[in-house]
This record gives C-alpha cells, structure tokens and sequence, in this order.
C-alpha cells in the first residue's frame, strides 16, 4: 500500500464537508475533474468507496465516515504542529479530552475541572458538550478521557465504564424579580399555575424528578419551554420567561450572572455529580486529579 497523499484527504474532506464535487471546487478554485481524479486516486489506494451518489450530490459511505473521522484528527494534528513550530514550544502538549453532559451546569463543570488545570503547564484541556449516550460511546472507545455527568451511567447501557461521584446538592428554584411577586403563595404553592422551565427528557434525569416532585406536592405548573443546553434554559429564566431549578450550591454565582433570585430550595430533591472514566484503575494524572478531590456540597 502506497503512503497517503495529503493533498487526497484534503480533497475528500471538502467534498464530504460541502456534499459535492461542483461545490469544493468552487470553494477551493480547481476544477470538478482535479477533485474527482484525486478522489478515484484515494479510493483506489483504500480499496474501498467512500461515497454514494444522492441525488446531485454525494453522502459517505460507512467506510466514509471512518475516513472522515480519521480526517479531521489529521488535519487538528497538522494546526497544532505548525502552532508549537511557530510559538517554538519544544514539548508537544499533553491533551486531556473531557466530555461533558449538556444539563450539567457550565460553573459546576468548571469547578470538577479545576484540579486538572494546575497540573502540568504543557497540558491542553479539550471539552466536547453533548449528550449522555454519545458521549459514554466516545470514552468507550477512548476518543474521551473523561465524561462529566449529572447522572450516572444510565442502567442498561451495554457499555464497560465506572462511576465516580463528586459531590452532590439540593435544587433551589430561581426566578426574575418581575415572576415573583406574581403570587401571594409561598414557596412552593407559588409555582401552582406558574410558568416553568425544565431540561428535557433526554438532556437529563431531573425532570422526571421534578414532574414527580410537582405531583407530589400538588402543584400544576404551566411548561413553557424545555431545554437540551442548561445555560440555555438559565438565560430564558432571566428574562422572566419562567421559574427554573438549578443546583443550590451555585446558587451565588447564578443569582449574580443572571440577576434572578433564589425563590426556595426543594429539600428532597438533589442533583449528583459523576465523572465517569473507561478505567476502573486510574492512571490519567488529571482524572485521578478529579476523581480524588473532596466531595462538591452545599
């Protein structure tokens, strides 16, 4: 097998980026017939094809798909060698590459981060945002080091990981100062009739406990928006969109960056919080950083 022609790959990331021939040439200002020579060359030298037609334009094959893949981590290798060559660093930074569940609150994910960013000054932190599932599917097969969750590992999931609890705290619930003097209710009769603001079922488990909670409580709350991202949800809060429940152990730091207040906290309620690693036995530095630090409370 012949050694990969840069040139080839990138060449096939543009098609597969811009969905056809006719269009990464024009991006790139070459001719259709330069890309698809170039393309029949790559698929030659991999044995395989790496796209089908659709339509007018082109969609990857499986075998595509792993080449994009491998693509992408080529062409970040390639940026980050000409920025040591350039900034003239002598030692290649150490990655430590996070995952991170998009309920989880971004000031509670920085504070399970911190232990890591005093470790070595050559280390470059890499954190993805998505969901539970795709992300335990990435440290599974070790693109991640680490997953951060509110939650952990979700049972049924046949997937060889471990939990490792961080900490924990009880839910307050916040509002803007327009929502609350809507009700001459007390915490929690307040929220009976009230407009709410939830994660969503497959963001995180948390509303199924909210929901739980609200009927237990004999409170009807009226939904009125429902969020994947929680900083999302936060923002949509502040504007007095709806009541909203977050952690109260960053209760401080989201009174002061939404300027919403602290309506009450929900005694029986509390979020956890997990890093969840590939490896029972830890040998990462900055995941057994995290994973040894005092539990987070309130």
């Amino acid at each position: 097998m012949r050694r990969l022609n840069y040139k080839h790959l990138q060449y096939f990331f543009a098609v597969a980026v811009d969905g056809s021939v006719q269009a990464a040439a024009d991006r790139l200002n070459i001719t259709p017939q330069t890309i698809s020579g170039q393309l029949k060359l790559l698929e030659d030298d991999m044995g395989v094809a790496l796209f089908n037609k659709s339509g007018r334009g082109l969609e990857l094959t499986d075998a595509g798909r792993v080449a994009l893949d491998y693509c992408r981590q080529i062409f970040q290798l390639g940026d980050e060698l000409q920025e040591v060559m350039h900034l003239g660093i002598t030692e290649r930074p150490t990655e430590f590459r996070v995952g991170i569940v998009d309920a989880l609150p971004k000031s509670i994910a920085h504070r399970l981060l911190s232990p890591s960013l005093t470790l070595a000054s050559n280390m470059r932190i890499i954190c993805h945002e998505e969901q539970m599932a795709a992300l335990l599917g990435e440290l599974a097969v070790h693109r991640l080091d680490l997953v951060l969750a509110d939650s952990p590992i979700p049972p049924g999931m046949n997937i060889r990981c471990f939990n490792h609890p961080l900490g924990r705290s009880r839910l307050a619930c916040f509002a803007a100062n327009k929502l609350i003097p809507r009700s001459e209710f007390e915490f929690p009769r307040c929220l009976h009739d009230a407009p709410v603001l939830l994660p969503t079922d497959t963001a995180s488990g948390l509303r199924t406990e909210l929901l739980s909670w609200f009927k237990r409580a004999g409170i009807t709350p009226r939904i009125t928006g429902e969020f994947d991202d929680s900083a999302l949800l936060k923002a949509f809060g502040s504007q007095g969109h709806g009541f909203f429940f977050a952690p109260a152990v960053i209760a401080k730091e989201i009174c002061q960056k939404y300027r919403v207040k602290v309506v009450g906290v929900v005694e029986e309620l509390t979020q956890e919080f997990y890093a969840i690693s590939a490896e029972r036995r830890i040998t990462h530095q900055a995941v057994k950083a995290i994973t040894e630090q005092p539990p987070l409370t309130e």
